[in-house]
């Protein structure tokens, strides 16, 4: 059994600088910052919504939203849930929450929903051993009512990303053309990884569709997780994704 030989970086920030860097990128990476009192202010400025997320974070755990009330006041809610009347009170509530670790502030973005309920997408790409990266699976996390973000393990639902769409009443045609801009995004991540860092072989991007159908990358796993499909995805794509991951070292 070979063992897995796939590159892995925790550090949200210095995979969002990379793609930061990338012309074909930049355009989909909401405006993210390391968290500081300055950062914190200024993007307060511009968004009335910001996620406060760990750099090394994975699972939707320890992110906090913050919303800016026509009041003036701040709301957190996710890992924290408080409510306070400025912005120095909010910065002491997060850095309090942080205990020194390093976290990311992002733009929040108003997401598409489907029957109801937000949604983004997993873009799955993977680098079989001919070297061209390929995106092998493409599917949706429905959120669930009160939660902050749409992961499995944080009681979202996983769904197939056509009958997603045409529940935000996409016609065939779009689905068809959003089904190919994913992809691309996926593929052209990937080579932009490796032009900074040898080894990747697979790569999980969180891309979310606004409600002006503006594309965004929230995130980008190296390790991402798959094992949710097992039990949704019909057997032929599954068998496929293992088929380049046993390339690469990876069983489930």
């Amino acid at each position: 059994m070979n063992k897995y030989a796939s590159t892995s970086i925790k550090s949200k920030w210095r995979k969002t600088k990379w793609m930061l860097r990338d012309s074909r990128l930049r355009p989909y990476i909401p405006e993210t910052l390391q968290f500081s009192k300055g950062s914190l202010q200024s993007m307060l400025k511009r968004h009335t919504v910001l996620y406060f997320k760990p750099t090394g974070g994975s699972g939707g755990n320890r992110i906090i939203r913050i919303v800016k009330t026509s009041s003036g006041a701040y709301k957190l809610k996710g890992s924290r849930n408080a409510t306070v009347s400025s912005v120095d009170a909010l910065y002491h509530q997060l850095k309090s929450y942080s205990k020194s670790r390093g976290y990311l502030l992002q733009k929040g973005i108003n997401l598409e929903n489907t029957n109801g309920r937000p949604f983004d997408i997993r873009v799955m790409v993977q680098k079989p051993d001919s070297g061209k990266w390929r995106t092998t699976a493409l599917f949706t996390k429905i959120g669930r009512q009160g939660k902050v973000v749409n992961n499995y393990n944080q009681g979202g639902k996983v769904a197939f990303l056509p009958e997603t769409l045409r529940g935000a009443g996409y016609s065939a045609g779009k689905i068809d053309y959003t089904t190919k801009k994913l992809s691309r995004l996926g593929e052209n991540a990937g080579y932009c990884f490796d032009r900074h860092l040898k080894g990747f072989r697979e790569l999980g991007l969180d891309v979310a569709i606004d409600k002006s159908g503006r594309y965004w990358i929230l995130e980008t796993n190296t390790r991402p997780q798959f094992y949710p499909l097992r039990n949704k995805m019909n057997k032929s794509a599954y068998l496929r994704i293992l088929k380049y991951a046993k390339q690469y070292g990876r069983y489930k």
